[in-house]
């Protein structure tokens, strides 16, 4: 039966309820197919995918190897249950525990199953209650993980879980405390400790952190933030949860995102370029002493797809090429050129306030001024301007992920160079048509001001 794109969308709305949206304004593009960086609509417009679908299809749509595996697994055995040993179980986790310098890997079906379970792991292994985090965070939509999150998307949610304590973020370029890197005191880090002692540090389980905030912002802090923070850790024996669910598995070059800064978090939580999204998966990695502690005492966590084979088998493929076909290398390469065209958007550009990136994990961080650093959107909110982007983006088939007042550019980390740079032409053309728009109110302000 040939069916129309528009009656198959239409299906989709008359039976699926949408993520994150009112479902009468849901208008979802109908996808095809897929081949490496690109991926086809239902109309047979060819779109570059500059946000890696939900920043996580690391290697790609379609990638040969990681569907060879899915293949193979499914022809032997497509499920087991939780309490069975199975072939690629093991072997994935030998390689989590390799690649993260931990020990062993309690698997989930996603990011925010792993952090429920970071959580629940922590508070059981240390015998306290409270845990810290980041109000510009985004850790799950479960109730626990959104309760954790500092993201408005937790306000229809509250009160959620108790014991959550929030602090502030290393947001440089906006900082809380009104300081500069260059000669502040971190008071990022030293905040915290204040809070920990009005709190009691032995009521505190764990500080849970990404290990560069994701759809918050994309906050990339200072080379010394991550051992001052683990230090504090270290000094009351709170433990650090480092959710690397967008931010790792080479995202930005390495295998998680702390590892640029030389610490070791206690337990490390992941999932999308895990599989690089072909299979659903997620994973809470621990360390030996809490390995340890549960030779000996109840694991209180379990689900039916835990350890689930074809998505371990599907992970174990994924991590063998990013290793075998140089990924890591190539985000070293292409995140360099992505670095300069970014600053020199920031250059040229009035509506570009700043730009933040690590590997091909970056933002753009737009502004109606320079000099005050308003906004080009309200936070939680949009605004024409960042609409009519948007829509000059999807005219010309560029597939980027948008927020508030950011632009994020995280694509495939097998992009090449010359995909790269014709999604940045296509971005620069979009600023210079915004900077046309508001630099005859930037200067009609300014015309008033004088007067």
């Amino acid at each position: 039966m040939n069916r129309t794109s528009k009656e198959i969308v239409q299906e989709n709305r008359d039976y699926t309820l949408f993520s994150w949206s009112v479902q009468g304004t849901a208008n979802p593009m109908h996808i095809t197919r897929g081949q490496g960086v690109w991926f086809w609509d239902g109309d047979g417009n060819q779109w570059l995918d500059f946000s890696s679908q939900l920043i996580n299809l690391n290697v790609g749509h379609q990638h040969p190897r990681v569907l060879e595996a899915i293949k193979k697994q499914v022809d032997e055995l497509c499920f087991a249950g939780p309490g069975f040993a199975t072939e690629p179980r093991g072997l994935l986790g030998k390689k989590l525990a390799e690649v993260t310098g931990l020990a062993k890997a309690f698997f989930t079906l996603g990011g925010a199953e792993a952090n429920e379970n970071a959580m629940k792991i922590a508070r059981t292994y240390t015998g306290r209650d409270k845990i810290i985090t980041r109000y510009r965070s985004y850790h799950g939509a479960t109730m626990g993980a959104m309760t954790a999150s500092g993201d408005p998307r937790r306000w229809p949610v509250e009160p959620g879980m108790p014991n959550i304590i929030r602090v502030f973020d290393p947001y440089c370029y906006r900082c809380p405390f009104g300081k500069e890197p260059s000669s502040c005191r971190r008071e990022c880090v030293s905040h915290i400790e204040e809070i920990m002692q009005m709190e009691d540090p032995k009521s505190i389980a764990a500080v849970m952190v990404e290990g560069i905030t994701g759809s918050n912002g994309l906050l990339v802090p200072p080379d010394d933030y991550y051992p001052k923070l683990r230090a504090l850790c270290d000094k009351y024996g709170i433990l650090l949860i480092d959710d690397e669910v967008m931010s790792g598995f080479g995202r930005t070059g390495k295998w998680l995102a702390t590892q640029h800064y030389g610490i070791r978090p206690d337990i490390v939580t992941c999932a999308k370029g895990l599989t690089s999204g072909y299979m659903p998966l997620g994973s809470v990695i621990v360390s030996a002493p809490i390995a340890d502690y549960f030779e000996n005492h109840m694991l209180w966590g379990g689900l039916t797809y835990s350890g689930h084979p074809v998505s371990c088998a599907a992970a174990v493929a994924n991590l063998a090429v990013y290793e075998e076909e140089q990924i890591f290398q190539n985000v070293e390469t292409e995140g360099a050129y992505l670095a300069n065209r970014l600053e020199a958007l920031k250059s040229k550009f009035q509506c570009v306030g700043d730009v933040r990136y690590k590997g091909l994990f970056s933002v753009i961080e737009l502004v109606r001024d320079k000099a005050t650093k308003e906004p080009l959107a309200p936070f939680n909110g949009t605004s024409p301007e960042m609409a009519k982007l948007a829509g000059y983006l999807k005219s010309k088939h560029l597939y980027v992920f948008s927020r508030f007042n950011m632009l994020w550019i995280c694509p495939p980390l097998i992009i090449t160079r010359a995909e790269l740079a014709k999604g940045i032409d296509i971005i620069e053309d979009a600023l210079a048509l915004l900077d046309g728009e508001l630099k005859p109110v930037l200067e009609e302000e300014v015309i008033h001001a004088s007067r």
